[in-house]
């Protein structure tokens, strides 16, 4: 559960390009690796694929730990997820980019709006944010997870994927297992009213949870973000208005 690793720092802002504000703003000169001893053609490529992905140079510049916090700040453009003073939950949040984001939209400064991020894998400490190593599918860590949230949560994130066999059918099932039970999570820890965003792959088994998500929130709406490579399955899906019956009250 965890996304393409970075350097930490403290993120900045983009500015206006391609008709995002969430978007590089320079090109960088193409790279060529050649493939060197102990390395494999595969590991030259994906290196390869790094040196010249415009995302990756941007997140270095910024002060982001990972080139997927554009897609969250993208998909926050378009749908309006974050805002000040939310309690948000950040599942698989290695290495934290996504977390860097909900803390800057969040303002949890201001003593009110609270970040969690979880993981089986530890990552270094995100400022405003409580981050913790964790599994989401067993009671005590959910329940740490509570009370460092102080109260229902607003939102919920998840930018996970299972470990992968190779094998596209079997993969894909695991990931879509993986981003069901991130659902069940959400309607357990979610306020009335609140949103949950989920990574997806597209491959034909998508009808069980997109049953889930529709049966309780309001709206389901699927993005591919810019930042999304173009040759990559991945999909995101926003749900917002969650009819939930959480009675856990706020506590500020």
């Amino acid at each position: 559960m965890r996304k393409a690793g970075g350097k930490s720092g403290k993120p900045g802002s983009g500015k206006k390009a391609g008709g995002s504000a969430y978007a590089p703003t320079a090109r960088n000169l193409a790279v060529r690796v050649k493939t060197a001893h102990k390395r494999s053609a595969s590991s030259t490529r994906w290196l390869e694929r790094q040196l010249n992905d415009p995302y990756v140079a941007e997140a270095k510049r910024q002060g982001w730990r990972s080139r997927a916090a554009f897609k969250l700040l993208q998909l926050d453009e378009k749908f309006h997820i974050l805002k000040p003073h939310q309690r948000v939950v950040d599942l698989g949040a290695a290495p934290g980019g996504w977390t860097q984001v909900a803390v800057q939209r969040v303002k949890p400064e201001q003593k009110r709006g609270r970040v969690v991020g979880l993981d089986l894998l530890e990552m270094e400490p995100v400022d405003g944010a409580d981050v913790f190593v964790g599994d989401f599918t067993k009671d005590e860590d959910v329940e740490r997870l509570r009370v460092l949230l102080g109260g229902p949560a607003d939102v919920v994130l998840s930018d996970m994927a299972a470990n992968t066999t190779g094998h596209t059918q079997t993969d894909h099932l695991r990931i879509m297992g993986l981003a069901e039970m991130a659902v069940e999570f959400a309607c357990e820890v979610l306020a009335p009213g609140g949103a949950f965003v989920c990574k997806l792959f597209q491959g034909g088994a998508e009808k069980t949870l997109l049953d889930m998500l529709k049966t309780n929130f309001a709206v389901v709406k699927h993005a591919k973000p810019a930042a999304s490579r173009s040759d990559s399955a991945e999909m995101y899906v926003v749900a917002m208005g969650f009819r939930g019956s959480n009675t856990n009250q706020k506590k500020d």
